[in-house]
């Protein structure tokens, strides 16, 4: 259930409303304490932008991202897990009791789990920022339908961007992938056997190899961009009206600065118990440090729900619980 902002002071406060935040919902409410989860957006997070989910546990169909994610908001709501809509802006102490200060209001709890995942990471080429909903899109999901009949370009290869590059091949004439690897590279495409395969023998997928997105030009939408080729340094134009990027996601993390320990690239700092250096903190999913994890919704469930029942032991031995 959605609620308004209170006073109220909750046990834990759960801050992310994707696979990580979700589950940690679901367990510190089936651990007994009061529980809240401040999500910014759709259920899911990140995961409502996948095309479709194959790997998840228990679903031997593929399912929509979207549609995962509203089941496992929904399985909190049963539990009594309580909304809120919001997003955070910064993190404090008062007295007992962690503060999280929102764009709605100010929430109250003994611990704090902070779920937020990231946000994509932007095309580093000229005119990228100029043609945002343009023509630039970081989610094909979303905006595809904008491009039936056309040619665009999706920027990435791992399995995020090619399992967009397959959803576009249902709407769009041709789409072309850009991958900044030679094709012989081992790094060149970082997605899973099946995906590549799907993507190699789709007759409407062209991979351009070794390339980097120098700029993206147009008028008042995109009409094409110039590709740098990495092994002689050549430019290329190439023709399309969309250009799909999935590069990558840097995490939500700004709010945090100066409270929680985070690393250079801005990922928070855990144990392999979730717990961050601030006592009653604790962190999970693709917003902690990386240190070689794979950025997959199950590896997110299974951190939120460690995150969870260690807040849940974090305040059972606090003598201020209510």
């Amino acid at each position: 259930m959605e609620m308004s902002m209170t006073e109220d002071i909750w046990d834990v406060i759960v801050v992310g409303g994707g696979p990580a935040g979700l589950t940690a919902g679901i367990y510190a409410k089936r651990a007994g304490l009061d529980t809240v989860v401040l999500e910014k957006a759709v259920a899911g997070g990140q995961l409502a932008e996948a095309v479709t989910v194959e790997n998840f546990p228990g679903f031997p169909e593929p399912i929509p991202g979207a549609e995962l994610g509203g089941r496992i908001r929904k399985q909190a709501e049963k539990l009594g897990v309580r909304f809120q809509r919001g997003e955070a802006q910064g993190l404090g102490r008062e007295g007992d009791f962690w503060v999280v200060e929102t764009d709605a209001g100010v929430m109250k709890g003994l611990a704090v789990i902070i779920a937020t995942g990231g946000v994509p990471r932007e095309l580093p080429a000229k005119g990228a920022r100029e043609f945002k909903g343009r023509g630039v899109s970081y989610c094909a999901t979303c905006d595809g339908f904008f491009f039936r009949g056309k040619r665009v370009l999706m920027v990435g290869a791992g399995d995020a961007a090619l399992e967009e590059a397959l959803f576009l091949t249902d709407i769009c004439e041709k789409v072309y992938v850009a991958v900044r690897h030679p094709k012989d590279d081992p790094r060149a495409i970082r997605a899973e056997a099946i995906l590549k395969e799907r993507a190699f023998s789709d007759p409407k997928i062209e991979f351009i190899w070794n390339v980097v997105v120098e700029e993206v030009r147009g008028d008042k939408t995109v009409k094409e961009v110039v590709l740098k080729d990495l092994g002689n340094g050549e430019l290329k134009t190439l023709p399309v009206e969309g250009v799909f990027v999935k590069i990558g996601y840097r995490p939500a993390t700004e709010w945090l600065r100066g409270m929680v320990e985070l690393d250079e690239r801005g990922y928070v700092v855990t144990d392999e118990w979730m717990r961050t250096n601030q006592p009653g903190v604790f962190a999970a999913g693709d917003v902690r440090i990386p240190r070689g994890r794979y950025a997959q919704a199950v590896i997110a469930a299974a951190e939120g729900a460690i995150a969870a029942l260690k807040a849940h032991e974090y305040i059972s031995g606090n003598t201020t619980r209510r």
